[in-house]
């Protein structure tokens, strides 16, 4: 195979030239992988070949050894380890020659390539001089060599664990600090050096806890952010960022001797790129600061001291940066495309941030910037003061806010006319703000009226404003009655008709530009969730258009010609499915005039979607609301349902789709109750089988193992055959260990827990009241051990309700003394006795201790 050309060809503007190269690649590494990738890395090395055919050697080269998905990644390692050692030799020391390549691009792809080689073999204990042979070229190289090879340490300190590196970390940042010096002569070195720090920022914490090395990092960093190239200013700064983000704690006597000064330097810089990131370092500081002060609220509820201490860094900094940010504010592009991260974006950002971490003190620093600017000619000043007040909105003392919004809600209404496009866009933002935020501000007798017809009237206006017009409807009507549902009547009810024959209106509309379509229709399904009683028959209309709608879009299914239309298609259809979903929860088993009519569009839908459509996700999600609002009247729908099912819940490669398909025999059961009993073979069968599977991602058997207890609790003493292989599985899965310091594997095994405990609360519940309760006893043990495993592991109050409640459940089925000795465990005494505030949590608790008192006595 010439294998420059078949690369050529990968890279050629003809789509059958491509498809075909790209084709005779993947062909030659399933026939011979140790030859393909010794044949792409010979062309990577090789100096007489064409640039752009190393490049896309190297690009290959890399792609064969990683890939973003886990199971995918685990293969290619996999594949990699097996491969002759000559070929792996040949392909490395290629690799690593290309490095040193008097072409920088070749260099740059040679040391994406290294990295991949290494994130498989360092983890693996193989390639232990490589470091070393990268250490000896930054120190000895030429310039494109030391480049490309700090590149290279960048890229390998980006994707490998610090631990792995953990024993050459003090020799990786004096090379890379070296680079980074202000007496270094090329600033390309100092970029790659500056870009390679900021990757290894996290495996250095034992340097950085030295406080000698850690000065030593910190001015050339600071020394960086003044170098003439501004791309190195911008890598400094983007540098200083992630230090404030991993080493908060130790910034104290920088900030007050370098960083607050240098900071508002790159603020004010004339090239947005180094201003963009001396803004996100103050926009990082809030958010250390803000979770800072979280902690601080959790450990005082607890009596605890916070581990650690805010340092105030934002609020020290007002008086200096706040200026700074207001002017940036009023730097806005009149042509500023809708997703185009700019400096008056960034200063929007950081400003909120402030607001939340510094709180009441901030509004003095604004209020006089609003105050002068809000009426200005120039539309800049106008809309920079209409985003910093709604920048301001959360975080200061609602009471001290709420005179300042009252008395600004006229003009900011009025505003809504405003000539100027950015400035009726910020408005309605800042309006929807105080409806999420302060909606007791608003006054139902004075400002609801206009400010429902200014946010209506604006729904005819350009997308970007009917995008933030429809949010602010959302918000209003989410927050105005304080969430409640089911009232007779309510302050929105009056609008209701308007409101929803205007949002109806732009959901009509063909274009979903700034997800104008998309947001009008979220604030429909607000409106529909929140609606009171006198105003059902508004929402019974939305869902007869709805459908009508939905009929329609199925009668052109077979007309759409493109990947646009289909994508168009699938967007309404899922937007109809949400609709119809929250009517049918709004009206519950009211919907029954509508269900044969419901259930046979939602088949239909699913029948056209595709196997591989996200629509099929909204539509079960339909069907789940039907069989929860229908209970027992959903029976007759079922026989038709169940052939799409079976499909959904074998599709491991989508578990998005699997997952819900599954959420879903929970609804059924849940809804049919011993109805279902007669479908269970089916569904535990399958459930089991998917339990087992080493393809089907480990999330969507959390799902499973919690619709085991919706199973149970159904189907009640029915469920005694399928109970042994359920609690074999249950067991299993509980004596897993947890490893706390990996948050990943943590997270997971958390969630796998409090589903176990959903599903031994489901099964002790639908075999308490039953003459098959006795069969639990042969299990007690196990779900004890389990229990004790999770209570001390984890004193969460989600755990502790559960656990809780778990064990009072246990102890109401067996009054007579049969658990006395488990229940009389110090473990159980202390977790019942556990003293916490959260009143819901409290009544558990109580109510276990007593059930446990009976059980015992």
């Amino acid at each position: 195979m010439d294998i420059a050309a078949v690369l050529a060809g990968t890279l050629a503007s003809d789509a059958t030239t491509r498809d075909a190269a790209t084709q005779q690649l993947e062909s030659a590494a399933a026939q011979n992988f140790a030859a393909y990738v010794t044949l792409l890395s010979a062309e990577l090395v090789n100096e007489q070949s064409q640039p752009h055919v190393r490049n896309a050697a190297g690009l290959a080269l890399k792609n064969a050894f990683t890939s973003r998905d886990e199971t995918r990644q685990n293969e290619v390692t996999t594949r990699w380890l097996n491969v002759p050692g000559e070929y792996r030799a040949k392909v490395k020391t290629d690799s690593l020659r290309a490095l040193s390549s008097s072409t920088s691009r070749a260099g740059a792809v040679a040391a994406q390539v290294v990295a991949a080689i290494a994130a498989i073999e360092l983890p693996n204990n193989q390639w232990d001089d490589l470091i070393t042979d990268l250490l000896g070229a930054v120190n000895g190289g030429d310039l494109n060599t030391r480049v490309a090879t700090l590149q290279c340490i960048g890229f390998i300190c980006e994707s490998i664990s610090p631990e792995i590196l953990k024993l050459r970390s003090n020799e990786i940042l004096t090379a890379v600090v070296q680079g980074a010096r202000r007496d270094e002569p090329s600033p390309e070195v100092q970029l790659a050096a500056m870009k390679a720090l900021y990757n290894c920022l996290e495996f250095i914490k034992e340097n950085f806890d030295r406080e000698g090395e850690r000065n030593y990092i910190m001015q050339v960093v600071c020394e960086a952010t003044q170098n003439p190239a501004v791309q190195v200013q911008v890598a400094a700064f983007e540098t200083l960022v992630r230090i404030m983000s991993l080493y908060y704690d130790k910034m104290s006597y920088y900030m007050e001797r370098a960083l607050f000064g240098l900071t508002v330097l790159g603020m004010n810089h004339p090239d947005e790129r180094v201003a963009l990131q001396a803004v996100e370092f103050w926009s990082t500081v809030c958010e250390e600061e803000i979770d800072l002060a979280i902690e601080a609220a959790d450990a005082q509820e607890y009596g605890d001291a916070p581990e650690r201490e805010s340092k105030y860094f934002a609020k020290v900094a007002l008086p200096e940066i706040i200026p700074v940010i207001l002017r940036l504010l009023t730097r806005q592009e009149e042509d500023a495309e809708e997703d185009e991260w700019n400096i008056s974006m960034a200063a929007g950002t950081c400003l909120t941030l402030l607001s939340q971490a510094v709180g009441d003190s901030i509004v003095s620093f604004v209020i006089p910037f609003i105050e002068s600017n809000i009426k200005s000619p120039d539309w800049h000043n106008r809309e920079a003061a209409v985003m910093t007040f709604g920048s301001i909105l959360d975080g200061p003392d609602p009471q001290l806010l709420a005179p300042l919004v009252t008395q600004a809600l006229s003009l900011l209404i009025d505003m809504m006319r405003d000539p100027n496009t950015h400035v009726k866009d910020t408005t309605a933002w800042t309006l929807g703000r105080i409806c999420d935020i302060l909606v007791a501000t608003i006054n139902p007798e004075t400002h609801l009226d206009p400010l429902v017809r200014s946010l209506v009237a604006a729904l005819e206006d350009s997308p970007r404003i009917v995008t933030n017009a429809s949010w602010a409807l959302m918000t209003l009507s989410d927050q105005i009655n304080d969430g409640a549902d089911d009232l007779q009547t309510g302050h929105l009810s009056p609008y209701y008709d308007g409101v929803v024959t205007a949002l109806m209106g732009v959901t009509e509309r063909t274009s979903n530009e700034a997800n104008s379509r998309t947001a009008a229709y979220e604030a429909l399904a607000s409106y529909i969730t929140h609606a009171p009683v006198d105003v059902l028959g508004v929402v019974r209309q939305v869902v007869v258009t709805i459908l009508g709608r939905m009929e329609t879009l199925l009668g052109l299914a077979n007309q759409l010609l493109g990947v646009d239309d289909r994508n168009n298609w699938n967007e309404l259809q899922g937007n109809f499915c949400s609709i119809v979903s929250c009517v049918t929860r709004k009206l519950g088993s009211d919907i029954q005039p509508l269900a044969d009519r419901i259930m046979t569009l939602v088949l239909q839908l699913i029948q056209i979607a595709g196997k591989q459509s996200t629509v099929l996700e909204d539509a079960f999600l339909v069907v789940g609301n039907m069989a929860s609002a229908l209970e027992q009247n959903f029976h007759p729908y079922l026989q038709a349902f169940l052939p799409f099912l079976a499909p959904a819940l074998k599709a491991h490669d989508d578990p998005q789709l699997c997952s819900v398909a599954t959420g879903l025999i929970g609804d059924i059961c849940r809804a049919l109750g011993e109805l279902s009993t007669a479908y269970c073979d089916m569904f535990m069968t399958v459930l089991l089988e998917n339990l087992t599977s080493p393809h089907l991602d480990k999330m969507v058997k959390i799902s499973i193992v919690a619709c085991f207890g919706d199973i149970a609790m159904a189907i009640g003493p029915s469920f005694e055959p399928y109970l042994g292989a359920t609690m074999a599985v249950l067991r299993q899965a509980g004596e897993q260990k947890v490893d706390a310091k990996d948050y990943e594997t943590f997270d997971y095994y958390s969630q796998l827990r409090e589903a176990l405990l959903e599903a031994y609360t489901g099964i002790v519940t639908g075999l308490k009241s039953t003459d098959k309760k006795a069969l639990l006893l042969d299990h007690i043990p196990s779900i004890f051990k389990f229990l004790q495993l999770v209570y001390d592991d984890d004193h969460s109050e989600t755990v502790l309700k559960q656990c809780a409640g778990l064990i009072g459940d246990l102890a109401e089925t067996f009054p007579d003394g049969q658990l006395k000795e488990v229940l009389l465990q110090d473990w159980v005494a202390s977790l019942v006795k556990t003293k916490i505030r959260n009143p819901d949590v409290k009544k558990t608790l109580r109510w276990a201790r007593e059930m446990i008192k009976r059980a015992t006595q």
